[in-house]
């Protein structure tokens, strides 16, 4: 686990402390070894930056940049499977020089070219150079668990593993993003492949580029994409089998991401995903794991069940309760930790479960995506019930229903609850059925969109970035995973992971975001894993094998820390100085008048507005 930067420049030659410089601020994601690589030919300049964190061959021999035949690699992230691609390569001819997987993907390419990303189960994101072909080739992982970010303005192509790499070199121009502000106010976070600043990208997942060094052109491309396998017909399994199936998928999944030269355990707040990967390591581990979670004085504690599940199984499992204090504290370090618009507040107890494990190992498992996978969420329930009273207002059909209701909320010409929710359950019905559920989830719904035009008046209402009208998927729950792997999860959950984790130099694991679990778990009938009563249907039953079921059966909860009270009390100085009418000004785009009325209407504990549809 590392950090990567670096530079392609036509205009000059790279500047040693320039490179220095914009890796020395990723040395909290690598605080190993940091070494860099300067390329001078045929006219073009390249410089390349490597921050490790020594996880795989701790020897300096497997130290980056990292050189083969006419290729050049940085790499941050894990290939599992690398032991058995080695072994294919060696039958192949291919003889190694240390035991890393870097290596291994410096061979791969050479054997495989673009097609070696087939081969690899893991995370990433990696550069890598062909001085014969002239050629820069860029990937990233087909989750999105690794980040990379790139700048290109004809002149300069600058890319790090955080966009405070990319900020510290001069060639760099800062200029915010409209596009990216007005997302941010509708998500919450800014979805790939926008960034906040102008010519400053994020790779999405699943994609690889390819910058060609003589045209100077950058061509990307898509080598994996999940909505194939929710297209493909469902696997002919019975319950059964699929469960069985599914047992050895999560065990294949574990194992690989046990795999490590340095202490190594596993987040455990007492959930079924958490459950799920802690019971499967101890089950199959001959010494006991590691397990961490930590408990709040405030807000949800799932720290005791986590504690009766930590003793069921019998692993060695700490808890650390933090106080509120250290909690507030971390909330102004944030804009530092995610260089960009950032809102999910439950970063705040990762950063700290992320510090707490640290000070014992220097890997830990985390079982994010299970809800993307599993159809986990409440918001599934949710849509499966508005996509049913969608149904029921369907007159005659669609269009015209969505029509009627339109032209009845204008001739009623009033603003309130009622009408408009008429207004936008027929502007739903007028939409494409599976467009219409991804718009259901995305959540475009119409009294946020009155909010935001007031807002930031500035700006236009940005469209639903998720479209799969045209794709042969047409139940409700399929669309929303979808929505939810594609756009939530990469650009919140996984995002959120990434830098909480690396701040305190932690390589994080996922499990469960392993390809050929979602290939599969994509594949099987819906009701596997939502039946309309019970969510997480098939990964519950594998659960209660290792687990007794009164330790799971409770309501879901999750982490959660009281927020909006601590903004009224002990925080209340950051309203104060960001959102007063000087700053508001200031900023350019929202409308202070504005600001001030729901700064006022939220210090009296007052909704300023009513969501007008189920979410």
């Amino acid at each position: 686990m590392c950090g990567i930067a670096g530079i392609i420049s036509y205009e000059h030659k790279i500047d040693q402390n320039i490179l220095s410089g914009m890796i020395s601020t990723l040395k909290h994601r690598g605080p190993d070894k940091q070494n860099t690589d300067i390329i001078s030919k045929d006219g073009f300049n390249i410089g390349l930056a490597h921050s490790r964190l020594s996880i795989i061959d701790l020897s300096d021999a497997a130290s980056q940049p990292m050189k083969y035949r006419q290729y050049t690699i940085v790499f941050n992230g894990e290939i599992y499977n690398f032991q058995e691609i080695r072994k294919e390569l060696e039958k192949l001819g291919h003889v190694f020089q240390t035991q890393s997987d870097t290596e291994v993907v410096l061979h791969s390419f050479d054997q495989w070219k673009e097609n070696a990303v087939h081969k690899f189960i893991g995370m990433f994101a990696f550069v890598l150079v062909d001085q014969l072909d002239k050629k820069v080739y860029f990937y990233r992982d087909r989750a999105g668990v690794k980040p990379f970010y790139y700048y290109w303005d004809s002149k300069s192509f600058i890319f790090g593993s955080e966009l405070k790499a990319i900020l510290q070199n001069p060639d760099f121009t800062k200029q915010i993003n409209d596009i990216a502000v007005g997302y941010y106010f509708k998500l919450g976070y800014i979805p790939s492949p926008q960034t906040i600043y102008e010519n400053t990208y994020k790779l999405n997942p699943g994609h690889f580029g390819i910058f060609d060094l003589s045209k100077k052109e950058i061509l990307i491309q898509q080598y994996w994409n999940p909505i194939d396998f929710y297209q493909k017909p469902k696997l002919n399994l019975d319950y059964k089998e699929a469960k069985s199936e599914l047992t050895q998928l999560l065990l294949s999944s574990c194992k690989y991401r046990m795999v490590a030269d340095v202490p190594l355990g596993s987040f455990l707040s007492g959930g079924f995903d958490s459950t799920a990967v802690a019971a499967i390591l101890q089950k199959n581990s001959k010494e006991r794991l590691k397990t961490f979670t930590i408990g709040f004085e405030e807000g949800n504690n799932e720290a005791p069940y986590a504690a009766q599940i930590a003793k069921f199984l019998g692993t060695e499992h700490y808890e650390y309760y933090c106080t509120t204090k250290e909690a507030q504290e971390l909330i102004p370090q944030l804009p530092f930790f995610f260089d960009e618009p950032f809102s999910d507040s439950s970063a705040i107890p990762t950063l700290l479960v992320s510090k707490f494990a640290r000070s014992k190992v220097k890997v830990a498992l985390s079982a994010d995506g299970g809800d993307e996978l599993f159809a986990g969420y409440e918001s599934y329930r949710s849509l499966l019930r508005n996509a049913k009273l969608l149904e029921k207002l369907k007159f005659v059909d669609n269009k015209f229903s969505g029509h009627l209701l339109m032209l009845c909320s204008q001739l009623l010409n009033r603003e309130d609850f009622l009408t408009h929710r008429i207004y936008y359950l027929g502007k739903l019905l007028v939409q494409d059925e599976r467009f219409r559920f991804s718009s259901l989830h995305e959540g475009a719904q119409s009294t946020f969109i009155k909010i935001f035009n007031r807002l930031v008046p500035s700006l236009s209402y940005p469209d639903n970035l998720m479209n799969i009208s045209n794709m042969n998927i047409k139940d409700p729950i399929s669309v929303g995973q979808l929505v939810d792997y594609i756009l939530v999860f990469p650009n919140d959950l996984l995002t959120k992971v990434d830098r909480a984790s690396m701040a305190v130099s932690l390589e994080g694991r996922e499990p469960l975001v392993d390809h050929r679990l979602f290939e599969f778990v994509a594949q099987l009938p819906v009701e596997f894993k939502f039946d309309g009563v019970t969510s997480k249907k098939i990964l519950k039953d594998i659960v209660y094998e290792y687990i007794p079921k009164e330790l799971m059966d409770r309501p879901k909860t999750g982490f959660s820390l009281p927020i909006s009270n601590w903004l009224r009390n002990d925080l209340s100085y950051l309203i104060e100085e960001y959102l007063n009418e000087k700053s508001i000004k200031d900023s350019g785009y929202m409308d202070s008048k504005y600001v001030t009325h729901l700064v006022h209407s939220f210090k009296k504990e007052k909704n300023p507005y009513r969501p007008y549809f189920e979410k």
